[in-house]
């Protein structure tokens, strides 16, 4: 068979573009509370309304009101914002030098599950976003990985069909749902590995 002619690649954000340091914000919202940092991020997680937030059901305001109160804590606003950004780390993953060379070729795309505080703070700190006219987040698609919604919404906003975009996430589980879709897929392995897993598609770096 003729090799796969692509025309978009699709990333996703958290671990594969920024570090995270989840621990760093747990820290920071848990300060001065009776909770370990481990119970902070269990409450959180198996908050019954985290897919609200994740999938912009919830304001920013709600959700900070909503998480305090459920920590017993008393951060105002700004200084919740700022512990929730914490998770992510000053300094990306990649040269935007590579995001530069692939968007002359590509077109190029976000797909990930976030919320409308990340992507506040994200935009305009990281250089790389420049090069990602096209960005599908789950706070305003109405619905995350793995739905087929949001990848397909990813596609439309990318004007390509499945057949000709990538999708490179470090979570094997989004990876499989976009092949499924009959995108090709990246189980991303770390910045050192992803221009030789984007060559072995016929990808130019």
């Amino acid at each position: 068979m003729p090799p796969r002619k692509f025309r978009a690649l699709i990333f996703d954000i958290g671990r594969v573009l920024i570090r995270l340091d989840v621990a760093r914000a747990v820290n920071s919202l848990g300060a001065n509370l009776a909770l370990s940092p481990s119970e902070v991020w269990t409450a959180l997680e198996k908050d019954p309304r985290w897919l609200d937030w994740q999938e912009g059901r919830i304001s920013p305001h709600d959700w900070h009101l909503h998480v305090t109160k459920r920590l017993g804590s008393a951060l105002n606003f700004e200084e919740f914002t700022q512990a929730w950004n914490l998770a992510m780390h000053p300094e990306p993953l990649h040269d935007s030098a590579l995001f530069a060379k692939l968007g002359k070729r590509y077109r190029l795309g976000l797909l990930s599950n976030t919320d409308p505080i990340h992507v506040a703070y994200m935009e305009p700190r990281y250089d790389f976003f420049q090069f990602f006219p096209v960005r599908t987040y789950s706070c305003v698609v109405g619905a995350s990985k793995p739905s087929p919604l949001i990848f397909r919404e990813a596609l439309r906003a990318s004007g390509v069909k499945a057949g000709e975009a990538v999708y490179i996430d470090d979570i094997g589980a989004y990876v499989e749902a976009a092949r499924r879709l009959g995108m090709a897929g990246i189980h991303f392995q770390g910045a050192e590995k992803l221009p030789g897993q984007l060559r072995e598609l016929g990808i130019e770096v």
